[in-house]
Parts: structure tokens; sequence; C-alpha cells
């Protein structure tokens, strides 16, 4: 085999890899966004949603990144709730065992086939007395109860303040983020410039 034949061959051995990756196209795994906001899908006897309760959207707003929600502190949960049965229903009350109480201020309505956010324009359910510190990536099981759907229970993550969550409302009772300070090397350099 001549040195030219080897090059092409060794050249297509090198390219398959690269040519497999573009393959996947649009739809491929490593490019669909990662969204940690979303709650654990509802699916009941094959369908989406529980009794006539979808709920796409659920996280509890964490602290900013690289700080703490502090031990005995609140954090906000926010839910869109889509009642889907043809008759209005109502959640009444939410608890998230161990973790803490849940303060709901008032009952929350959901008419029939209309999302509702309990977050805007105020959160109205809150995790109060959360007994341990909290950084964001947890995850907390909540049991919602509604008057006619009864209790659905769901896997919420916790969220830190930043990214998309940046304009939120900051959780009462957070610890700041450090604040970098300067290093004597970095300093010493800039100084030498």
């Amino acid at each position: 085999m001549t040195s030219r034949r080897w090059i092409v061959v060794a050249a297509a051995f090198l390219a398959a890899p690269l040519l497999a990756g573009c393959g996947a196209g649009f739809d491929a795994t490593t490019n669909k966004p990662y969204a940690p906001n979303e709650a654990q899908a509802l699916i009941e006897n094959g369908a989406y949603g529980t009794r006539g309760i979808q709920i796409p959207q659920a996280f509890i707003l964490g602290p900013d990144s690289g700080a703490q929600l502090a031990w005995r502190g609140s954090a906000p949960i926010y839910l869109n709730i889509l009642n889907t049965a043809g008759t209005p229903d109502t959640l009444e009350a939410v608890s998230a065992g161990t973790m803490g109480t849940v303060k709901v201020t008032a009952p929350i309505q959901l008419p029939s086939h209309q999302l509702v956010n309990t977050g805007k324009p105020t959160p109205q359910i809150m995790l109060e007395a959360i007994p341990k510190s909290l950084r964001g990536g947890e995850s907390i099981k909540l049991d919602l109860q509604f008057a006619n759907a009864g209790i659905v229970s769901l896997n919420v993550p916790v969220v830190t303040r930043s990214r998309e969550f940046k304009d939120y409302p900051p959780a009462p009772n957070a610890t700041a983020a450090p604040t970098p300070t300067p290093t004597p090397s970095a300093s010493a350099s800039e100084e030498a410039h």
C-alpha cells in the first residue's frame, strides 16, 4: 500500500467519530437544555397528570449561587398547576414531611383548564423551619392536598437563585455568597504592571 493510501485510510478512520457525532443532529441528547426546575412528571395509567392535576413546573427557590439557606430558615415554593378536570379544585395544604412546615397563605383556587402560578405576584407557599442548611441541588418530597384530587406527591428540586432564577426575590434568611478576595500573589503581579 502506498503512503498516500495510508494517509487517506488514517484520515477516514480518525474522521469517523466526528462525523458520527454530527449525525445526531439537533435532537441530540447533548443539545437538550437541562432544566432543574422541572418537577417529577405526574404519570398515571400511561397519561400525563394524576386525577386531573398537572404540575408542569415546580421548584423551591434556594440561596444565591455559593450561599446557603440558614438552618431553621424558609424558602418560597413555586408551582405551576393545571387543573384538567371539568370542575374547579382547590389546593388546600402542602406538607414536606421532616423537611419543615409549609405555610399556604390561603387556599389556592384552581379553575378548570387554567394554569395557575402560585408564585406571582408574590409566593403563596413557603417552606419554613428547614431542619438543615440548603445550598441548592437538593430535592424535597412535597405532598399537595387538593379538595377534589386528594393528595398528590412529587419531588421538588431546590434551585439556586442564578441564571433564569436570578430575578426572583431572594429567599428570606439566606446567607450571602462569599466575596472573592485577591490573593497576595495576584495583587503583587497587578502592581508590577
